[in-house]
């Protein structure tokens, strides 16, 4: 009954914090509208959608997006935490020529070969990319126990504005990967928000004005 207890009272608590640290910065109708990627997982047990506004127009923020990646320009997000954790995040603060080629297929590098025992390390698929609107990157995918989706989504905002918006989906197929990516939620959701304004501080920032070339 002790262990029942204690499995009831995580269950009740993570169900309290979720509105926290979910759907961070988006309108009901954002979070509820399709978005590349959404069919590669037809009946998720898990959606998070985040958002943020930056006052610079889609092709000035897209770059930021093309080059992310632990052995490029990183994630923008808590380098110092990053280092400490082992992640050997070197965060760029300017638009990289030689990282603004991705493809569908490419691989993208989340985390250093070895990190916690991970003999590759972490790295996610280009599943799907739409050039100046959206990168759908993939974990595992198929059966894989740890299969995900996150995609990074652009869209115009006024004449001079966008909306960026990361969402995650994780298929409803063991419930050991779901119950896992509830309990790192909290944490995943504190590192989408750091790089939600990481893009957002660059991409404002004058060394965005500056295209590559």
């Amino acid at each position: 009954m002790t262990a029942l207890a204690r499995v009831g009272a995580t269950a009740a608590i993570l169900l309290a914090t979720r509105q926290f640290f979910r759907n961070w910065g988006t309108t009901k109708a954002e979070c509820a509208m399709p978005l590349p990627g959404d069919s590669l997982i037809g009946q998720p047990a898990v959606v998070t959608t985040e958002g943020i506004t930056i006052n610079r127009p889609p092709e000035a923020v897209w770059p930021w997006l093309v080059q992310i990646g632990q052995d490029r320009a990183g994630l923008y997000a808590y380098e110092t935490l990053h280092t400490l954790a082992g992640l050997d995040y070197h965060d760029a603060d300017r638009i990289h020529p030689e990282w603004q080629h991705l493809a569908e297929g490419d691989t993208v590098r989340l985390a250093p070969r070895g990190w916690l025992g991970f003999t590759d390390g972490i790295v996610v698929t280009v599943a799907q990319i739409q050039e100046g609107r959206s990168i759908v990157l993939r974990t595992g995918g198929g059966e894989s126990f740890w299969d995900a989706v996150w995609s990074l989504n652009l869209a115009q905002q006024g004449d001079n504005g966008t909306r960026l918006l990361i969402r995650t989906r994780v298929p409803l197929r063991r419930p050991g990967a779901v119950v896992g990516a509830e309990l790192i939620a909290p944490a995943k959701a504190f590192v989408t928000r750091a790089i939600l304004r990481g893009v957002k501080h660059r991409a404002e920032s004058e060394p965005a004005r500056n295209h590559p070339l």
